[in-house]
């Protein structure tokens, strides 16, 4: 029987570039690399090779120095090796959503017990850029409209890892304007019972740093309440 894992590397490694966006709109996708081929399959073999059911909690898309660089989303080289055990030849790179994801993780018990239980993941797979920039996929109405069919695809592809064993009671949302389009797509598709939504990362570290460990309890309290649900 598959699992999980068998099902997100087999994904991951067939992702293709959308074809309709805008011109000056950069995809990044880190999937046709040998390296990030087997950091992926290392990766989900040693964390998801089961089909345990797991919440998911969704980014935007992913930033051009963690997941677009490592393929892991929300993940930097430098800690793949730190935190997961994983090592790679990568280029360390600053990431801040990386930085604060990994403290999450670690407070909530290691890398294992964290991706045991959740599935992080973006509404868009792929990096996007623009001017050379990080660029989200609603930064603009054209690009948002011309991603949507493939967002829809893709995050209703991600469920049925694992033979859709998804917690479908709960998913969290990370980033405010994000929740927007998880709500759109969810009263579009039906796929989960209710969000919750968390601040950014990103928006964390680059304007709230001084109250970090605020938003760390909040991350905690709210995972572990989405757990309690079960």
């Amino acid at each position: 029987m598959t699992t999980f894992a068998n099902d997100a590397i087999a994904y991951y490694n067939a992702l293709a570039v959308p074809a309709n966006l805008p011109p000056d709109i950069g995809v990044m996708n880190p999937y046709q690399r040998p390296d990030v081929q087997q950091i992926v399959n290392e990766f989900y073999t040693k964390f998801f090779s089961d089909n345990n059911p797991r919440i998911f909690v969704l980014g935007i898309n992913p930033g051009r120095f963690g997941a677009g660089v490592t393929g892991i989303s929300f993940t930097t080289p430098q800690n793949l090796r730190r935190y997961c055990d994983i090592e790679n030849d990568l280029r360390d790179t600053p990431e801040l959503s990386s930085r604060f994801i990994y403290q999450v993780v670690e407070a909530f018990g290691g890398a294992q017990a964290f991706y045991s239980r959740f599935f992080l993941t973006s509404l868009f797979p792929l990096a996007l850029t623009k001017g050379g920039k990080n660029y989200n996929f609603y930064d603009d109405r054209a690009t948002t409209q011309n991603l949507w069919p493939a967002i829809t695809h893709e995050v209703k592809t991600q469920l049925n890892f694992g033979g859709g064993t998804y917690d479908r009671r709960v998913a969290v949302c990370l980033g405010r304007k994000n929740e927007t389009y998880l709500r759109r797509l969810n009263d579009q598709q039906g796929l989960f019972d209710r969000i919750v939504t968390l601040d950014h990362p990103r928006y964390i570290l680059q304007y709230k740093t001084k109250a970090m460990p605020v938003y760390l309890e909040r991350y905690i309290t709210t995972l572990h309440d989405c757990l309690n649900e079960l």
